[in-house]
């Protein structure tokens, strides 16, 4: 749902970036729990200075001071999944419910599993762990999850396509070579 940066000031405040679509409700989502298992609550929210719309200077219950709410740096806060809004469009689906899905080529051929979701800062990237040939998996790579890359997500199906194919040279497979001659000549001279 969102994650705590840096301290800001000596009463305990941290910024606070959200991940919600609509990034001042994360306010409404709480209390929250961090990766580790712990309970946190957030008393107070308002914008941080700079005007991002996701960037937010909140105030921790029980946090008073400085060295608490650096402590609290780079915790991501989460929620359980029943107080996630139901999503109504086919076409929509939270970011977590990539992580298991098969991945297949664009000949509907499984090359792998996504194993992660990421957000660097550039935009969300999946991590996909391949299959081999005989079932072992073996390292990961990772593609942008744009339409460009990856233009089908059947999250009723379990599945997901991928394209070009990151496991191969190029990411052409069978039936994907070079026409003869320049690009536009269709052969006529």
């Amino acid at each position: 749902m969102a994650e705590i940066g840096r301290a800001h000031g000596v009463r305990g405040e941290v910024r606070l970036k959200s991940w919600t679509a609509d990034p001042a409700s994360v306010r409404d989502y709480g209390p929250f729990v961090t990766a580790d298992g712990r309970p946190l609550r957030l008393t107070s929210l308002r914008p941080a200075p700079g005007g991002e719309a996701d960037m937010f200077i909140v105030q921790v219950e029980g946090v008073s001071d400085r060295s608490a709410a650096e402590a609290l740096a780079r915790q991501r806060l989460f929620v359980p999944r029943d107080r996630l809004p139901q999503l109504d469009d086919e076409d929509e689906f939270y970011l977590a419910d990539l992580v298991g899905l098969a991945v297949e080529n664009c000949e509907g051929r499984r090359i792998g599993d996504v194993i992660a979701v990421h957000d660097f800062g550039a935009g969300d990237v999946i991590e996909i762990r391949p299959v081999t040939g005989d079932g072992e998996k073996r390292g990961s790579v990772m593609v942008a999850f744009t339409r460009g890359f990856v233009p089908v997500v059947d999250i009723a199906g379990r599945r997901l396509v991928v394209t070009p194919d990151p496991f191969l040279p190029d990411g052409k497979g069978p039936g994907d070579e070079e026409p003869d001659g320049p690009a536009g000549d269709g052969g006529a001279s």
